[in-house]
C-alpha cells in the first residue's frame, strides 16, 4: 500500500524546518551507523537542492515571490541561516556550491518590501567571526570568501568587519601563496574599501597610520608583482574618490608615500606603471605640497621628465594625454626651496 501514495510536497516553511533538523544531525556528529548518517546526508544534500530551486527557480519556471518570502522569513527566524553557513564544512562540493548559492539569495529576498536579512546579520555579526577566519582554510577559503562579499553588500556588517581585528588579517591572507585564494581575498578586500563610501571614509581617516603603513610594506613593496598590480589599482581608487577626499589629501603630503610611487613607476609591468602614474600625479598636482616634496621633484626634475616624455601607452587616451602633459608642466615650473638640500632619490 506505501507505494500507492505520494508523500505530500513540503512546503516553503516545513522545507526550512526540516532543513533545521538535518543540519544539526549534522553538526552533532553523534550517529555512530555509518549508512544512518550518509542516508541523512544524502537527505541534506537533496533538500538544500530544493531550496535553491524554490529561490531560483526550475529553468522552466519562474520563482514564486510568496514561496521565497516564506522561506527566506523561516531561515532568518530561527538561525537556520547561521546553521546553513557552520555546516558547510561537513558538505560536498555540489550540496556547499548550492548551499552558498542559497544563502547569497537570501541576502537579497524581500519580505513584506523589506530586505531582513540587513537587520538579522546586525544582530548576529559574530557570524563574521566564523566565516573571516576561513581564509586559513584553503579548502573553504572560496566558499565563505563569496558568501562574506555577499554579507558586506549590508553596510552594517561592512562596518563590523572594517572595526574589527579582522581587518589587520587581511594583510595576511592576501599573502596567501594560492593564487586563486589570494585573488579571493583580494576581491573581499577591495569590495569592503569601496563599497560603502561614508564607512570607508570614516574608517580610513580613523585609521590613517596603522592601515597605510601596513598597506605600503605589505602590499606595495610586496614582491608579488600582482599583489603589488592590485595594491596599487586599489590605492588609486580609494584616493581618487570623493568621500575620501580628505585621506587623499593627507596621503599626498607625505614623502614616503611619493618614494613608494616614484619606485613603483620603475616596475617592469606595464599596468603597474599606468596604475601608479594615476596615484603620482595627485602629488605633483597637489598646490600645497611641503617643501620636502618640492626639493626632490626639484632635485629629480630632469629624470622626470624624461620619463614622462616617453611614458606612454599601448592605446590612445586623451585623458592619459592631457594628465602627462600637466605633470610635465608641473615640474618643469617648480622652484627649489631655499632652505632644502637637494635630495636625489635615484628613482627613475
Amino acid at each position: 500500500m506505501k507505494g500507492l501514495f505520494k508523500s505530500k510536497p513540503r512546503t516553503p516553511v516545513e522545507m526550512v524546518q526540516h532543513l533545521h533538523e538535518l543540519l544539526l544531525f549534522v553538526l552533532g556528529n553523534t550517529e555512530t551507523r555509518e549508512k544512518k548518517r550518509a542516508e541523512k546526508i544524502a537527505e541534506l544534500d537533496k533538500l538544500i537542492l530544493d531550496i535553491r530551486t524554490v529561490l531560483f527557480g526550475d529553468g522552466q519556471m519562474e520563482p514564486n515571490a510568496e514561496s521565497c518570502a516564506q522561506l527566506t522569513k523561516e531561515f532568518f527566524q530561527n538561525d537556520t541561516f547561521r546553521l546553513l553557513i557552520n555546516c558547510l564544512p561537513s558538505l560536498d562540493s555540489g550540496a556547499r556550491q548550492n548551499a552558498t548559492h542559497v544563502i547569497a539569495n537570501l541576502q537579497r529576498q524581500k519580505v513584506n518590501s523589506k530586505v531582513i536579512a540587513s537587520e538579522y546579520l546586525g544582530n548576529n555579526l559574530d557570524i563574521m567571526d566564523t566565516l573571516l577566519p576561513g581564509y586559513e582554510d584553503d579548502d573553504i577559503a572560496w566558499t565563505y570568501g563569496s558568501i562574506l562579499r555577499e554579507c558586506i553588500r549590508h553596510q552594517n556588517v561592512a562596518r563590523y568587519v572594517l572595526e574589527s581585528d579582522h581587518m589587520k588579517k587581511f594583510f595576511v591572507y592576501l599573502q596567501n601563496p594560492n593564487f586563486d585564494i589570494a585573488s579571493d581575498v583580494q576581491a573581499t578586500f577591495k569590495e569592503l574599501l569601496t563599497r560603502h563610501k561614508s564607512t570607508v571614509a570614516e574608517f580610513l581617516s580613523a585609521n590613517y597610520d596603522w592601515f597605510f603603513r601596513e598597506y605600503n610594506t605589505k602590499l606595495l613593496q610586496s614582491e608579488s608583482y600582482i599583489t603589488r598590480r592590485h595594491a596599487v589599482k586599489l590605492l588609486g581608487d580609494m584616493l581618487l574618490d570623493r568621500s575620501n577626499s580628505a585621506v587623499m589629501v593627507r596621503y599626498v603630503t607625505s614623502l614616503e608615500h611619493m618614494r613608494i610611487m616614484m619606485n613603483l613607476l620603475r616596475d617592469s609591468n606595464k599596468t603597474i606603471k599606468l596604475d601608479t602614474f594615476h596615484v603620482f600625479k595627485l602629488f605633483v598636482a597637489n598646490q600645497n605640497k611641503p617643501a620636502e616634496i618640492i626639493s626632490v621633484l626639484v632635485t629629480n626634475r630632469s629624470k622626470l621628465l624624461r620619463f614622462f616624455s616617453e611614458f606612454n601607452i599601448d592605446k590612445e587616451d586623451e585623458q592619459f594625454e592631457a594628465d602627462k602633459c600637466q605633470i610635465i608642466r608641473e615640474i618643469a615650473t617648480l622652484q627649489q626651496p631655499t632652505d632644502r638640500p637637494c635630495q636625489d632619490l635615484d628613482s627613475l
